[in-house]
């Protein structure tokens, strides 16, 4: 590679940011609106009726783990939708013979699903504001760890997108997989509330990692360190890497 064509990231990026905003009341207004119901059933109706965890209230200690439900799912689905729609239109031949290489395309594809995944983050955390009083104890990682998760769950939907021969398989991970491992990763519950049995099951729940991960960002403490949280992303991360380099060498799913 013999220099970055920026150009040509940033007519792939330009693209996808704008198909986001001709649909923005699925793209950014939906998901909002989902998360601020989770937040008016668990974090007002039951969490004014639970104790606090760990010094925080209820509904601030759901925050984090509704944020990463939301930013997971919308990371995946919007870089999945953005590479499947040029498979599915037959453009994606004019990706293959465009002046880009696969790094070129990956950041103009990712960086726009991560760009909205993170729209989506803030308006959630201001959504949060207006139902739950919370603090954020540490600014710098939160926003480091929203960004890292985002990229890593971009790349892994782009590869959902590549795998994907219809608009149905393009739900079944984030539906069946994501959206349960979530729920059961300590989303509403801290894993040391669990039985021993159940907490030494709950570790290899991937998505454990990532919410105790924020949870440690907005109040410095969590069921797993900081440390062991980042590093697991950095492993997904890196997996996913490999196999988007792997797709884009062989052709696999894309010529097809």
């Amino acid at each position: 590679m013999t220099g970055l064509n920026l150009h040509g990231v940033r007519a792939i990026y330009r693209f996808e940011m704008n198909r986001a905003f001709r649909t923005w009341m699925q793209s950014l207004i939906a998901p909002v609106l989902t998360t601020a119901l989770y937040f008016i059933v668990f974090g007002s109706a039951i969490g004014s009726r639970m104790g606090d965890i760990g010094g925080v209230s209820y509904g601030a200690y759901i925050i984090p783990g509704l944020l990463m439900l939301s930013l997971l799912s919308e990371s995946i689905s919007n870089s999945a939708f953005g590479i499947y729609m040029p498979k599915w239109s037959g453009t994606i031949y004019e990706l293959l013979s465009a002046p880009v290489n696969w790094v070129e395309a990956l950041l103009g594809y990712v960086g726009a699903a991560a760009s909205k995944s993170l729209m989506v983050s803030v308006l959630i955390l201001a959504t949060a504001r207006v139902f739950v009083p919370y603090e954020v104890a540490h600014p710098v990682w939160m926003v480091g760890f929203l960004v890292l998760t985002a990229i890593t769950f971009c790349l892994f939907g782009f590869i959902i997108g590549l795998w994907a021969d219809s608009f149905q398989k393009l739900q079944v991970i984030p539906l069946l997989i994501i959206t349960p491992l979530t729920f059961l990763g300590g989303a509403f519950y801290s894993i040391s509330m669990l039985p021993p049995l159940w907490q030494t099951v709950s570790l290899f729940n991937p998505v454990v990692y990532l919410i105790n991960g924020l949870r440690w960002a907005f109040y410095g403490q969590a069921d797993v360190h900081i440390g062991v949280s980042t590093a697991m992303t950095l492993v997904f991360l890196t997996l996913c890497l490999v196999v988007v380099w792997w797709v884009f060498k062989t052709g696999h799913r894309i010529r097809r």
